[in-house]
């Protein structure tokens, strides 16, 4: 046969599938519907890895449908340095705002948990690494001093890279400020839980996230103070396995438990229940 008369196969018709529709697991992966994912809390259904979540995910996931009052959500940062590396501070809390979808990297405010009044403040790693300056330090501050008024305990959820080193030694000054705060609060007798997501680290870790009376991890997250690229490097041994991992400082009394996203909320209830029950006319 001539090849001008030869017929061709029918081309496919090719399946245009939306983007976004399948999601790859950072631990395992595994391609994941992503439908599949949020249903499930952000945990990969195959490893039970834990995506990192915005605060106000994490807000919906632990505190009841609708209790959540956000409180001095129009908090900047005054870039007190007139810091500019790449671009100008100010230009990056911008962009980190456009990209985050709120004006810094903590939020905070009154809540309930199961029926029970809390003092809520969580940070969020898509805002500049939930990176502590002035504003986190003072939302950490305001949280715990809303705490202390409404006696009620409080819940920090921790994200975060460390100390924002635009703001130098003012964002270093957030440590000893939101210590002295938790300080007092434990010395009015209330309850303080902390949560480490993956990453906690530097002026985070090294302040207010390891002074819980109860503190819990989010299952593999990493926490520690410096990585652990840095400390193999300064001690020049090879780290053991899972170091800084939750499991890890579970296994060496840093942390008090291991829970996963899905069991957080009712933990944290009960938690509360025991440690903070309400007097018998409440109840």
């Amino acid at each position: 046969m001539a090849w001008f008369k030869r017929k061709e196969p029918p081309l496919e018709k090719k399946v245009k599938i939306p983007e976004g529709l399948w999601v790859k697991c950072e631990n395992c992966k595994e391609i994941i519907y992503r439908k599949e994912l949020e249903n499930n809390f952000k945990v990969c259904p195959k490893c039970k890895y834990h995506f990192r979540i915005s605060a106000k995910e994490r807000i919906t996931l632990i505190t009841d449908s609708g209790s959540f009052n956000e409180l001095d959500p129009d908090l900047t940062s005054p870039d007190p340095l007139g810091f500019k590396d790449t671009i100008p501070y100010k230009d990056r809390l911008k962009e980190n705002e456009k990209k985050s979808g709120i004006k810094e990297a903590a939020i905070y405010g009154d809540a309930k948990i199961n029926g029970r009044d809390v003092v809520i403040a969580v940070l969020d790693f898509s805002f500049m690494g939930g990176s502590m300056g002035t504003v986190v330090g003072e939302k950490v501050t305001k949280a715990t001093e809303r705490a202390i008024q409404r006696r009620v305990p409080l819940i920090i959820v921790s994200s975060s890279g460390g100390a924002r080193m635009q703001e130098g030694m003012f964002s270093l000054m957030q440590m000893a400020k939101t210590s002295q705060a938790i300080g007092r609060l434990k010395e009015e007798g209330l309850l303080y839980i902390s949560v480490l997501a993956d990453p906690t680290f530097g002026g985070v870790t090294a302040s207010f996230a390891m002074l819980g009376d109860i503190i819990i991890a989010e299952p593999r997250s990493l926490i520690g103070f410096a990585g652990p690229r840095v400390i193999q490097e300064t001690i020049k041994q090879q780290l053991p396995e899972g170091f800084q991992r939750a499991e890890f400082l579970l296994e060496h009394g840093m942390v008090d438990i291991v829970v996963d996203r899905k069991e957080l909320k009712n933990t944290i209830a009960k938690i509360i229940d025991i440690l903070m029950p309400l007097p018998k006319d409440d109840v």
